[in-house]
């Protein structure tokens, strides 16, 4: 944390002499804005708590950057998105010039970009600017819908990602392959089991599950946020999360903090189930020897959640030229490409790879899975939509009242 907040002050501090004006950006052509960035740098703000991520962005974008456009990429790590937002907030808030700040680009949420949307703190208008944006098919809702907010030109999708459950197939040969099945099971196999607290994004998304299966399915779900509905199946939910709360880790007295942390105690054999919100996690886990060879992901018969991620540019970011130049690059068919090899993220693609080069198509469909993957297409048999943010939020902030504490 440290660290992170000693990178982000060097920020703050130093400012930029590059800062540009988003109208006169969006009257350029592309390759104007090309040359507008050139020289420049870019100041990546996103979750830090993956190796495989982050050596993704700071090698290989940030090498593409640096060798075709003399574009230095600054990737800064947070723990919540959250704290990315807080800055443009307080930025905007002090009337600071509307092209100087500090944010050049988030990985960001539903719910923070909805924050930022609401708020007019998100630059829109420019996605019809980049080339690559003919990949993507933004007539498909799960694209053009970021946790049932329309996206509307003001984020770029960069990844599609489904939760999934893991086990050692070694230790734990049959897993719980539904909600009601994994509360058996945690009841029958005391202290093996726990999930991180909320607002931890993962922790809270498993919440979401149970919250789904009280309300008898993701059906009564949709739509508006309904205080009645969502108060009737609250009471359920709090009082099936507090009565397996005794046969989790500790007896449920402490939770982990964050993903990163539930990962590491699943390496280390003090649970027996791990699950993410990027099932492309497992096979990077067991490439790099933190999960066994005999781990594997997998989905419930009852569905799980699923949704695409996004980049957004603050409406104050001071490098919004280099910003398109980078949006544009994460779009690429060869950094999609890139992304989806197994032992680099092995993350689904946002593009369609039939609109791509014939070179990367070919990459695409010999693309080979890795072994401890759950297949994309079972998964996506049972694909759950999310919620939308009050929703999310309303839950969240009900489990910390009426669970965890």
């Amino acid at each position: 944390m440290t660290r992170m907040m000693t990178a982000i002050g060097a920020l703050l501090i130093a400012g930029t002499a590059q800062a540009q004006d988003g109208d006169a950006l969006l009257a350029m052509s592309w390759d104007e804005i090309v040359e507008t960035a050139r020289g420049g740098e870019v100041n990546i703000f996103m979750w830090g708590g993956a190796d495989t991520i982050n050596a993704y962005v700071s090698d290989y974008i940030g090498g593409i950057l640096a060798d075709e456009y003399d574009i230095t990429l600054n990737r800064v790590p947070l723990a919540d998105t959250a704290e990315a937002v807080n800055i443009v907030l307080g930025e905007v808030e002090a009337g600071a010039g509307m092209d100087d700040g500090a944010v050049d680009m988030i990985w960001i949420n539903g719910e923070n970009f909805r924050t930022m949307k609401q708020g007019d703190l998100v630059w829109c208008g420019y996605v019809d600017k980049l080339p690559n944006a003919s990949l993507v098919d933004f007539e498909n809702p799960a694209i053009a819908n970021d946790f049932g907010v329309p996206v509307e030109g003001c984020e770029v999708p960069w990844s599609r990602v489904q939760f999934a459950f893991a086990h050692d197939t070694a230790r734990t040969p049959e897993p719980p392959r539904s909600i009601p099945e994994l509360l058996d099971w945690i009841e029958a196999n005391p202290g093996r089991f726990t999930y991180p607290a909320p607002p931890d994004f993962t922790g809270a998304a498993f919440v979401r599950h149970v919250f789904t299966h009280a309300a008898g399915g993701a059906d009564a779900l949709v739509g508006p946020f309904d205080q009645e509905k969502f108060d009737a199946v609250a009471a359920d939910t709090w009082e099936i999360l507090n009565g397996i709360e005794p046969h989790l880790w500790r007896e449920g007295v402490t939770y982990p903090t964050s993903i990163t942390q539930l990962q590491q105690m699943f390496a280390n054999q003090e649970v027996d189930l791990f699950f993410t919100y990027d099932p492309a996690e497992i096979g990077t886990a067991v490439e790099n020897g933190i999960f066994p060879e005999t781990a594997m992901s997998y989905g419930l018969s009852d569905g799980t959640l699923a949704n695409t991620n996004y980049m957004a540019i603050p409406v104050n970011a001071a490098n919004k030229a280099a910003a398109l130049v980078t949006q544009n690059l994460l779009l690429s068919g060869e950094a999609q490409l890139e992304k989806a090899q197994p032992e680099i993220w092995g993350a689904a693609a946002v593009i369609e790879p039939s609109r791509a080069s014939a070179e990367v198509q070919e990459g695409f469909a010999t693309l080979e899975r890795h072994p401890s993957v759950v297949p994309v297409e079972e998964l996506g048999q049972a694909a759950l939509p999310e919620l939308t943010p009050d929703w999310t939020r309303a839950i969240e902030d009900g489990w910390i009242r009426n669970v965890g504490n």
